[in-house]
């Protein structure tokens, strides 16, 4: 098998990726979202991941590269939105009651606890997001993602160890 002669890390080479594919990510992303300011955003991102592992990247394979990353980070974008629209969803007890001081002490906890799950890697977030928020076993997580239950487990485990640590310096 000949290797590519072109290599995604070489300026010129990405910048013709860049012109060639950036408006079907765009367009891809804003199918999904009805949203261009946001449909941008991700595509931009995209290809500053792509960037940042050029040397992995097959040229060949750039487009489905970019598809790949861009849906991920749309998902992940959206599994924040849940996380938030949640909260909002959870019975919040009488304000009469609570002394001001516990309304904002609940409140920054909460934004610790946003940041927290969002700076878990993007495979572990994804997988604890599934299962804590939208309620999917291992198993249904698994045939989204591609990957083997094991691995999914393997990213919850990890995501949880995290998270017993992020939170506990909350």
């Amino acid at each position: 098998m000949e290797k590519s002669s072109k290599s995604v890390c070489d300026r010129p080479v990405f910048t013709e990726l860049f012109e060639s594919h950036a408006e079907a990510v765009r367009n891809f992303i804003y199918y999904k979202c009805g949203d261009k300011e946001q449909a941008e955003d991700v595509m931009q991102e995209a290809f500053i991941k792509m960037w940042h592992h050029c040397k992995k990247v097959i040229f060949e394979k750039a487009k489905g590269f970019l598809c790949t990353v861009a849906n991920n980070l749309f998902l992940n974008q959206v599994a924040r939105q849940k996380v938030r629209l949640e909260y909002t969803k959870l019975p919040h007890s009488n304000k009469n009651i609570e002394s001001p001081d516990f309304v904002m002490e609940e409140k920054e906890f909460m934004n610790k606890l946003q940041d927290a799950i969002a700076e878990l890697p993007d495979g572990q977030r994804e997988v604890f997001l599934l299962n804590r928020i939208d309620k999917k076993t291992y198993t249904e997580i698994a045939e989204m993602l591609g990957v083997s239950v094991k691995a999914v487990e393997k990213r919850m485990h990890n995501a949880l160890k995290k998270m017993r640590i992020l939170v506990k310096n909350i």
